[in-house]
């Protein structure tokens, strides 16, 4: 019987687009190979062979198509040290080089992203991050943030001496907007922030990874207001924000909300949000009380790890207002707790007030509303919220905030910004779900860059940009919950404010290198060093988040702790998947397990060491019960 292997690797990009070319073309495939002929005879008139083409080309670019098909062998190890609310949240920060991280996403968040935003290094001719001209990916950037010995690599380009100034920087941004387009939703949009010098090239990598036919459109951002020393007498106050969408022109682009029209409120439409909070029994005790329907007289406890928004004495002035619904007022309404109500013209009047008109959010233009504030204004946030500015250029929050409240999706959707710098996208999730009850998560993603040793950052005591954007998620939650502490909060309810926190390094397990000489010594040697897959150093924690992200499932899944024969299992998201990360697996804990019927189950190959008999057993078991049964 042949066994059944966990991959260790990262998705391959390249096998899964083949995969769907056989599935549309079978006819054009040979012995497993495509054969170019029959493809040019299967696509008919749609082959252009002529010599001259429309596109975009580069110095380096068949190289940087083989760096984003190249598979990652390396885990994302989680920190809950640094984290908040580690064991509940569904928000991730993510440190680590920005490119091996997608990489490692590709399985678990493929066509799960609802909106990207990103603020890429912009190509001033001076020195920037990431190059991708090293070779060996995850090493190299173990030794560049110290996880491993040896000669230090600094990954910055010299473009003014490289004399590919333009290349460099787009070998750079391709395989990193490439696998980021793998993470959209159908109807997911990306928002990238340029400036003059690589606008042009931008928007032509774009449609050839997007589709021209994909494009939305150009936000013109006004980053400063007009200087006088400046080349040419012509002072540069605009950066650029390019639009795409992944399934079309239009989709995911656009702001509605589900109003519902009554009897009772006849010149007035409703919609509804959260009545709790994220507030327990103990912190708001005049909420912890049972809601009694008025009309039908039946009684809604209250849950004491989410009380009502409302206290006891106040809930008589919100019910008589029409604020409060029951879900048995309304025949069309499938709801099991009470509700707050919303009315249209509120919402109206608070988009008068923020944006200028009452259907600023319905006709979306690329005229931004100055709301979306300046520099400026993000160099003021920073201040605020660490007393000094210790990030230099960050984008105004008010400006993601913006386009989150575009995007349209403001319940569970999945928001990813993987050159997140101080976090400003972080800040605007969260303030966007304060301001209108939404229910986004967030991904952020940060090279853990030095911080130069003459900085206000370095002297206050951040070592890398990393820890700045980590530090500012905690202190913008702090701020929230500050700000809420006491008050009617009758949007927060479902919201999340807090963040796990990983870090890019090697894998938990020994990974075999088929590149490695294999004469009968060293090939004796290995097979030695095999007998034990598993890293010194590695735990159960690392190994069981590693396990999970190349299974296919996300790094918030549901995790449970269970006993099963005096061991313990792991049951991922509701019994689709129990782990077993135990030196000894029991034949007890094995015929247990099936009773369970999970989905999958998955052992370490450890775990059966020197019992090959329960191992050949227990596949023929798991098969028996259609469960599906691997090793790592």
């Amino acid at each position: 019987m042949t066994e059944d292997k966990l991959s260790l690797t990262s998705q391959d990009v390249l096998t899964d687009r083949i995969s769907v070319l056989n599935e549309l073309f079978p006819e054009v495939f040979v012995e497993g190979k495509v054969n170019f002929e029959r493809l040019k005879l299967a696509l008919g008139e749609s082959v252009d062979e002529g010599r001259e083409r429309y596109g975009l080309s580069w110095a380096g670019k068949s190289e940087a198509i083989r760096n984003l098909q190249s598979q990652s062998v390396g885990t994302l190890k989680p920190a809950p040290e640094e984290s908040v609310n580690f064991e509940t949240t569904e928000n991730l920060f993510i440190e680590g080089d920005n490119l091996e991280v997608l990489k490692l996403l590709q399985k678990s968040y493929h066509n799960q992203i609802k909106m990207i935003y990103i603020d890429p290094p912009y190509n001033t001719g001076k020195e920037f991050i990431y190059p991708d001209n090293f070779r060996e990916g995850l090493e190299d950037y173990l030794r560049f943030s110290g996880q491993k010995n040896g000669e230090g690599i600094k990954l910055t380009t010299k473009t003014e001496t490289s004399g590919r100034i333009h290349s460099n920087w787009l070998n750079m941004i391709y395989p990193r907007l490439f696998l980021a387009r793998n993470l959209l939703k159908d109807d997911g949009v990306i928002f990238v922030s340029i400036d003059d010098n690589e606008i042009a090239n931008l928007r032509l990598l774009m449609n050839e990874i997007f589709g021209a036919e994909n494009f939305i459109g150009i936000f013109p951002w006004r980053k400063r207001t007009a200087k006088s020393d400046v080349p040419f007498g012509v002072s540069q106050d605009y950066e650029w924000i390019l639009i795409y969408t992944r399934g079309g022109f239009g989709a995911g682009i656009g702001y509605e909300r589900k109003y519902y029209q009554s009897d009772d409120f006849p010149n007035d439409r409703w919609r509804l949000s959260d009545l709790t909070t994220q507030r327990s029994a103990t912190e708001r005790p005049n909420s912890a009380f049972n809601l009694v329907d008025p009309k039908t007289g039946k009684t809604y406890r209250f849950n004491p790890k989410r009380v009502w928004g409302i206290t006891r004495e106040t809930f008589p002035e919100y019910y008589d207002k029409g604020k409060v619904v029951f879900p048995d007022d309304y025949d069309f309404l499938n709801i099991k707790i009470p509700a707050y109500r919303v009315f249209e013209s509120e919402d109206k009047e608070k988009s008068l007030k923020k944006y200028g008109t009452e259907d600023a959010m319905k006709a979306v233009s690329t005229h931004l509303p100055k709301i979306v504030g300046m520099s400026e204004d993000g160099n003021k946030e920073i201040v605020n919220l660490f007393g000094g500015k210790i990030f230099s250029f960050p984008k105004p929050k008010e400006l993601i905030k913006y386009f989150l409240a575009i995007a349209n999706d403001r319940n569970d959707s999945l928001v990813l910004d993987f050159f997140s710098g101080s976090c400003t996208t972080a800040h605007a999730v969260l303030e966007q779900n304060q301001e209108d009850g939404g229910n986004r998560k967030f991904i952020m993603v940060q090279l853990p860059e030095p911080c130069d040793e003459n900085s206000e950052a370095f002297k206050a005591g951040y070592r890398n940009i990393a820890d700045i954007g980590k530090e500012r998620i905690r202190r913008a939650i702090n701020k929230i919950n500050q700000e809420e502490n006491g008050k009617l909060n009758l949007n927060g309810s479902t919201q999340d404010r807090g963040f796990k926190v990983f870090k890019l390094t090697e894998s938990n397990f020994k990974i075999w290198d088929g590149s490695l000489p294999k004469n009968v010594e060293q090939l004796q040697l290995l097979l030695k060093e095999f007998t034990d897959n598993i890293m010194p150093g590695s735990t159960k924690l690392g190994m069981l988040y590693e396990i999970m992200l190349k299974a296919g499932f996300s790094l918030t899944a549901k995790v449970e702790k269970l006993e099963i024969a005096d061991q313990e299992i792991y049951a991922i998201e509701n019994k689709q998947l129990f782990l077993c990360l135990e030196d000894e697996i029991l034949e007890t804990t094995v015929k247990q397990i099936l009773t369970h019927k999970p989905k999958q189950f998955i052992s370490l190959d450890a775990s059966f060491r020197g019992n090959d008999q329960l191992k050949t057993n227990t596949q023929l078991q798991m098969r028996d019960h259609d469960i599906k049964f691997r090793t790592v």
